[in-house]
């Protein structure tokens, strides 16, 4: 906040603004107009706003009068309107003709409400704002909507577009310059602001050297163009995400020789916690090279975004949770940039009348000329403000966004969401009418609260901090590979682990190693000249050795209380988070997996081991069950026995680690059969038990082949219970096998088993296509769409097929392909050249067939690549349609309307994933209802379920058995008992205690 002395001149300057504003009123919310009357009633009916935010989000999608109405008794069903909404609404049919009318009025007055905060749809028809702006003695920073580039080809279009505002900026000020004596003479009337997000397609922090050189790449012909024309680009900010990258772009830039006379600028967020320290490296850099640039300080526009987004990954919330906390940082750091002017020149972003005072103030005791400074406020929202500073002599810039409907909602909701925030200033001052004592006050952190001067943790959780068992639990955060240290790590561990894999990994049996003349070699999927290491192969004879010690080791590990069979997990998973970079790193070496896929499978490893720790705590407690009088009714569980494992490849370390810990936390002991395109992952897992203290013979590590071994053990009698993950194929013939009773088999084997999916998105045509796209990429070709739990069949609405597969073709036109440990790639090689070939053969029958939408030759390297195919429009009973392909193969499927896609989604042999992309209410409610699948995700990719929050499992030939992740996994590997004694003797009954933990 401002120093003691310069309070006086903060409260005279503050209510002169006030005073000259005081006959203005800011027309958003003008309660004599539509547009004020409905942000008066979403300021106090937190219902309505959810549903008319969401609403307007939606509406510029809804082609048709009829939808809009149709979609508006979606959004308001149960919710309060204002006079200004109701006209009927409620009674009206859509397709009628009062109806149609009242949908065409909805986008009429939801197109007046954007006009207030968008000047123009397009960048040739924003001179007219400009220059009423320009006549009003103030500036523009003129922006284009839309944040979203999904392929290469839209980054190249938002590149030639930022070129032609340029020029069309230029053409619109040429001959009306600012007066000398103004105070923004010294600034070209011509200023840009830039999203760099939009100028490239891939980008991502983690690939940090690819991503600033191909933004720089797309950056330079703007940069060119406005040195020609004299002209300045002010870099804005974003998402925390790219923050860090956003300011290293900067400065490359700035520091290249052909921009040394460019006007230019980048924006700093006062909202989050190290603004500060980025304020001040800004600073020094600027200094440091005799760059004189502008910095324009915001409050932040992405609070509710930043905050769900951390929340949702356990990361570190990175902006300011008190506004206060926010307002006197702001006040703070203007002082800062306004102490180092005229090394950089401030500009100060905001709506408060107080922040604005304090910049004034300070200005002008620092004895700094007008045009040392200006004040910025955005286009449509602080109008009369901006005409008081006009009228005081102060510079004042105009944020201005140009561009058309659909990519302004989220600017249009963004701007909604501030205004009609209980602390929203302008709300405060021209709604509720404040008096100016409230308004000027300074801002007050709350006790215990921050300026955020100090800064984020040096590292995430995941590496510093164990996690208690006691403690709820709580996902393991994802490593956030935005931060340096975390992609440092990754790259010493990549490093580390290619100069250490090949080595030689026995059996163990009973604790001890047991060398074979057998073995396996491990390859890597992106260059099987690299051997990853040699396995040993199990024999028959082994595999009754490693089922005699089980027998013997649960005679013991059964009595093992709870507390020290989950004791175990817990330290597993300290182990794992020990060393989680270098078993990320071997992922990425022996399956193929890219970074962050490899880091999230050893994340959920993590989670399993405690979950089910947790789980078994609750589970392993005695039940005493009724409250009747002389009888002690009670009910626990008890271990089945010995269990084999058999897990897949794809996830190699998650759900092996789950399959284990869940059946030896229940107390029996397991064989580890691991899959022989994983079995170096599986020989290190078998050691993270060993060494976290799991006692010889509760896990066996018997690596083998599945015609010989693996179908041995599934067949034998000694074996209680089955878990596997796999192909369709062997899981049906391991029901099959389990299900018959040997002589002398005392036991009916439990098979839990997930044997994949078909799975299929439903987009329809209310959907967000900026958010529909990512995540059927992300669904459809994450891990080069090698998850049971992938996305292979897309079916779009008919009314929007065309412009969505059109882009969508583009989109996959745009990954990049290459060895997964470069992050420069998003799409790595298939397994194995066997899964090759046979997807190649898939994809060429489409092709032959006329299928084709997008398919390209894999790329010349020596590993089993597949180039991502797109197929479409494809036959419901086309193989494409049916046959799970395990590979980066998307078929496109057209539905007539949202009943008949429901029809297409459950048309499949398989029950396990689906999505929906609609922000239809009615669609969203029928498809939890209809849509017949075990895990169904709305609005989001369809992969990377997370244990405790999204079990997952199928039905139907997806799987039997019940959901991994969640409170019903854990009892299959368990026998319930029931205990009943009557009490009474002689008519006398005890008192019976409560519980007691077995």
């Amino acid at each position: 906040m401002s120093e003691p002395s310069l309070e006086p001149e903060v409260l005279r300057i503050g209510r002169e603004i006030l005073d000259r504003s005081a006959d203005h009123r800011a027309s958003i919310f003008d309660a004599g107009w539509w547009g004020g009357q409905v942000l008066e009633w979403a300021t106090r009916d937190e219902a309505f706003k959810t549903a008319l935010f969401r609403f307007v989000d939606v509406l510029p999608t809804v082609s048709e009068p009829a939808d809009a109405v149709a979609i508006f008794l979606e959004y308001f069903e149960g919710v309060s309107l204002p006079k200004a909404l109701e006209w009927g609404l409620r009674r009206l049919t859509p397709g009628s003709l009062a109806g149609r009318a009242a949908g065409r009025t909805l986008k009429e007055q939801v197109a007046a409400l954007a006009s207030l905060f968008i000047a123009a749809p397009s960048v040739e028809g924003a001179g007219e704002a400009l220059s009423a702006l320009w006549r009003r003695g103030q500036g523009a920073s003129v922006a284009l909507l839309g944040e979203a580039a999904v392929s290469e080809r839209e980054a190249d279009a938002y590149r030639d577009r930022y070129a032609a505002l340029l020029s069309a900026m230029a053409d619109a000020a040429r001959g009306s310059p600012h007066p000398p004596d103004h105070p923004l003479s010294d600034s070209p009337r011509a200023e840009v602001s830039i999203k760099v997000s939009s100028l490239y397609s891939q980008l991502d922090p983690a690939n940090w050297t690819g991503s600033l050189d191909r933004l720089a790449e797309r950056l330079r012909p703007i940069l060119r163009h406005a040195a020609d024309l004299g002209a300045h680009v002010q870099f804005d900010m974003e998402q925390y995400a790219i923050k860090d990258l956003l300011l290293a772009l900067f400065r490359r830039l700035m520091d290249e020789e052909a921009f040394a006379g460019l006007h230019a600028g980048v924006v700093v967020q006062a909202y989050l916690r190290d603004a500060a320290r980025d304020l001040e490296d800004l600073i020094a850099w600027a200094e440091r090279a005799r760059r004189p640039i502008t910095i324009r300080l915001v409050k932040g526009a992405y609070w509710d975004a930043e905050v769900i987004a951390a929340r949702q990954k356990g990361w570190p919330i990175p902006v300011l949770t008190e506004k206060a906390a926010t307002d006197a940082q702001f006040e703070e750091l203007t002082r800062l940039l306004l102490d180092h002017s005229p090394a950089i020149r401030p500009a100060i972003g905001s709506h408060n009348v107080r922040s604005l005072a304090v910049a004034v103030a300070y200005a002008r005791a620092r004895g700094l000329a007008p045009r040392a400074y200006e004040l910025q406020l955005l286009y449509g929202m602080g109008d009369p403000i901006a005409a008081a500073l006009t009228a005081m002599g102060v510079g004042v810039r105009v944020y201005t966004p140009v561009g058309e409907s659909v990519p302004g909602m989220a600017y249009l909701v963004r701007r909604l969401l501030e205004n009609s925030a209980n602390d929203s200033f302008l709300r405060r001052r021209f709604q509720e009418r404040l008096d100016a004592d409230a308004l000027l006050a300074p801002p007050t952190v709350p006790p215990g609260g921050t300026t955020g001067r100090s800064s984020l943790p040096d590292a995430p959780r995941t590496l510093t901090s164990p996690v208690r068992s006691s403690e709820p639990f709580a996902n393991e955060p994802p490593t956030d590979f935005t931060r340096r240290d975390a992609r440092e790590a990754m790259t010493a561990a990549l490093a580390r682990v290619r100069r250490t894999v090949d080595r030689s990994w026995p059996l163990v049996i009973d604790g001890q190693a047991v060398e074979t003349a057998a073995m396996t070699a491990s390859l890597n999927p992106a260059d099987p000249s690299q051997r990853i290491g040699r396995v040993a192969i199990a024999t028959r004879e082994d595999a009754d050795r490693a089922l005699s010690a089980a027998a013997r080791a649960l005679v013991s590990w059964r009595r093992v209380p709870v507390d020290g069979r989950a004791a175990v997990l817990s330290e597993a998973a300290r182990l794992m988070r020990a060393k989680r970079f270098d078993l990320a790193a071997l992922e990425v070496f022996e399956v193929g997996k890219g970074w962050r896929e490899a880091d999230a499978d050893v994340a959920e490893a993590i989670d399993f081991l405690e979950y089910y720790a947790r789980e078994m705590r609750r589970l392993g407690r005695v039940q005493h069950l009724g409250r009747v009088p002389g009888e002690d009714n009670l009910y626990w569980y008890e271990p089945r026995g010995i269990g084999l494992v058999i897990p897949p490849w794809n996830f190699p370390l998650a759900i092996p680690t789950g399959m284990i810990a869940a059946a030896v936390v229940a107390g029996n002991t397991v064989l580890l059969k691991p899959s022989g395109l994983s079995p170096v992952l599986g020989a290190h897992l078998a050691a993270v038990f060993a060494d976290a203290g799991l006692p010889p013979g509760v896990l066996q590590f018997v690596p083998g082949r599945g015609s010989d071994v693996g179908e041995y053990l599934v067949d034998h009698p000694a074996v209680d219970f089955i878990t596997f993950t796999g192909s369709q194929e062997v899981g049906l013939r391991i029901i099959e096998r389990a299900g018959r009773t040997p002589t002398g088999q005392r036991h009916v084997k439990r098979v839990i088993a997930e044997m994949g999916g078909k799975n299929a998105v439903i987009v329809d045509r209310t959907a967000d296509p900026d958010q529909a796209i990512p995540g059927v990429l992300a669904s459809a070709f994450g891990y080069q769409g090698q998850k049971c739990s992938a996305c292979s069949r897309l079916i779009v609405l008919e009314s929007i097929y065309e412009p969505f597969v059109a882009r969508l073709r583009e989109a996959v036109e745009s990954l990049t392909i290459g060895p997964p440990d470069d992050p420069a790639f998003t799409v790595g090689p298939v397994i194995d050249a066997t899964a090759r070939d046979r997807l190649q053969a898939t994809i060429d029958r489409g092709v032959a067939d006329g299928l084709a939408l997008r398919v390209a030759p894999p790329p010349l390297l020596p590993g089993s690549y597949i180039a991502p195919a797109l197929f479409g429009p494809v036959p419901p009973d086309h193989p494409l349609a049916r046959d799970e392909l395990f590979g980066p193969v998307l078929s496109v499927l057209v539905a007539k309307d949202f009943d008949h896609a429901l029809a297409l989604a459950n048309d499949v042999d398989y029950a396990l994933t689906g999505g929906v992309y609609s922000r239809s209410p009615a669609h969203i409610r029928k498809a939890a209802d209809a849509f017949e699948v075990g895990n169904l995700y709305v609005n989001r990719p369809i992969t990377g379920a997370l244990v405790g929050r999204q079990p997952f499992g199928g039905f139907r030939l997806s799987g039997i058995g019940s959901k991994a992740g969640g409170p019903d996994y854990l009892p299959q590997f368990l026998i319930p008992k029931s205990f009943s004694e009557n009490t009474t003797r002689h008519g006398f009954a005890p008192r019976v205690e409560k519980s007691d933990a077995l």
